[in-house]
């Protein structure tokens, strides 16, 4: 095989934009790049998606002689890169809300389906981090929760769908990514835990998805001095990964990197460097993601450590190998484009969507005849979650759903912003306030605290984390609804409206020492 060749099927990488850039293409043909990654900014329709995929397949077949894979995150619920003319499922906390695995398969096969049918073949899903840390900047919902066994069971059954419809999945972030306090988008986190501790929670998830033949593994880039004492992130230690992953837990399939471009990477090693300490490490497929030139230098940089004997190129054939093999067994499309977004499917998501619904605390509430809805518009809490989106409004879309009146909060409210909400409130039967990432954003939870003191029924819902809801008034009502999307809107309002039941449970504890949110303004 051409030494291009062969190295460039260790590569991911994509493009800005709905069509193949110039760059991308020169790079795929030059270096011959053999796999893609798309994002949300990549995908106008179901009908374009299938169209892109088809000329990234075209190019890359021509150039390569080999199948490409296609990947992108379609976790579910924030995590979503696909548009609603597709069917998007809950996130993994929503869905281990559920207490239902077999929702979890279900999400997962349709998933697979109509990704497959649409062309991509590799779903970078499911999360199997344990989310110990309510303060996880980065994890949080895309969690199963804070229940090792529970993230093993809910993660498994949804990798099971996704082999049932044909698609390749891919457990991440090995070791695990769940207890830390820094996004590794931004910043390079430690985990400072024993074996002993690493074994009985992050890694129980790991293990029994190897224990059931998952095809694909992805490293986290943070640093486990307990695992790697050199100071190096996962994704480039050999210890974690040829040592840890593949001769201790005794896994044989694909091991993928998180995207090298992210800051724990890029700032503190840069990404050809730390392509060429992946694969020394042992990971067999880095992701260059959003640069292709940058991918072909690190494709240049493979071949050179290659030649000069820092590679080992036994190794790296018998990597090659297992990824061709894997591309061999694709399962072809068992869906049509007409059968993506179809209305069974779309019965399935609102089933597992109106099951995640939790009532956390059930204190007295009625909404009455003339509600007051408040809450912020749909921001980017991390790099990881598509875009901002101002068109996503919490406060308008219930007052179109339930009547009343709405008032669009800042992110942050100052106790400014506080006070003229309070004084839109006087007059309502009740008050609804949307909570999203309110943690880190403490003016939210104080116009929860403050809205309590009015008199009147006030409510309050997480749109993401239910850790929001730690520490609030117990005068206040709370509900989890892990989603702030339209279609998860609807099931809720649905629930106030008294036409379903809040059947859900959390999968994560709520920490009893969350600072009180009724504590003076600063």
């Amino acid at each position: 095989m051409d030494e291009r060749i062969a190295i460039g099927q260790h590569f991911f990488t994509g493009f800005a934009g709905p069509t193949m850039t110039d760059a991308f293409i020169q790079n795929v043909r030059e270096q011959k790049i053999g796999n893609a990654i798309l994002f949300e900014y990549n995908v106008g329709s179901k009908d374009h998606l299938a169209q892109l995929c088809a000329e990234i397949r075209t190019l890359i077949l021509s150039e390569t002689g080999h199948e490409p894979l296609i990947a992108l995150d379609q976790e579910g619920g924030a995590i979503s890169r696909l548009t609603e003319d597709s069917t998007i499922f809950p996130s993994a906390m929503g869905m281990a809300a559920t207490g239902n695995p077999d929702l979890a398969r279900m999400a997962g096969r349709i998933t697979a389906q109509e990704l497959r049918a649409m062309g991509v073949n590799l779903n970078l899903a499911p999360v199997l981090d344990v989310n110990s840390n309510p303060q996880n900047p980065v994890i949080g919902i895309r969690s199963y929760g804070d229940d090792p066994l529970k993230v093993a069971k809910f993660g498994l059954a949804m990798a099971e769908g996704l082999a049932e419809g044909g698609i390749l999945s891919c457990v991440k972030h090995f070791p695990g990514h769940g207890d830390t306090a820094v996004d590794s988008h931004i910043g390079l986190p430690l985990v400072a835990k024993t074996m002993e501790d690493l074994a009985s929670c992050e890694l129980l998830p790991f293990r029994s998805a190897i224990q059931a033949g998952i095809p694909a593994v992805m490293t986290a880039h943070i640093l486990f001095p307990e695992l790697e004492p050199d100071q190096l992130p996962a994704t480039m230690s050999r210890r974690i990964i040829s040592g840890l992953l593949k001769q201790q837990m005794g896994f044989q399939g694909l091991v993928l990197s998180d995207c090298l471009m992210m800051d724990a990477i890029a700032k503190e090693y840069g990404e050809v460097v730390g392509s060429v300490a992946a694969v020394r490490a042992g990971v067999d497929m880095v992701f260059i993601s959003h640069d292709a030139a940058l991918a072909a230098q690190g494709a240049r940089a493979v071949q050179q450590a290659l030649r000069d004997g820092t590679l080992n190129q036994a190794e790296f054939d018998a990597s090659t190998q297992k990824i061709l093999a894997v591309k061999a067994s694709l399962a072809p499309a068992s869906l049509s484009l007409a059968d993506v977004g179809c209305a069974e499917h779309r019965q399935a998501s609102l089933r597992a969507t109106h099951e995640a619904l939790t009532l956390v605390h059930p204190a007295p509430f009625t909404l009455g005849k003339r509600p007051l809805f408040l809450g912020c518009s749909r921001f980017r809490p991390t790099l990881a979650a598509n875009p901002e989106d101002e068109t996503q409004r919490f406060p308008m879309t219930m007052q179109a759903l339930l009547g009343g009146d709405a008032l669009l909060t800042p992110a942050d409210p100052t106790p400014e912003d506080i006070q003229a909400a309070l004084a839109c409130a006087q007059g309502h039967s009740a008050v609804v306030i949307g909570l999203f990432n309110a943690l880190q954003c403490e003016g939210q939870r104080r116009l929860v605290a403050q809205a309590a003191k009015l008199g009147i029924p006030v409510c309050a819902v997480a749109l993401r984390a239910p850790y929001d809801l730690a520490g609030l008034p117990d005068a206040v009502r709370t509900y989890a609804i892990y989603d702030y999307d339209v279609r998860t809107m609807v099931a809720f309002a649905d629930g106030l409206r008294g036409k379903n039941a809040f059947t859900g449970k959390l999968p994560v504890h709520l920490p009893a020492s969350q600072p009180n949110a009724d504590a003076p303004d600063r």
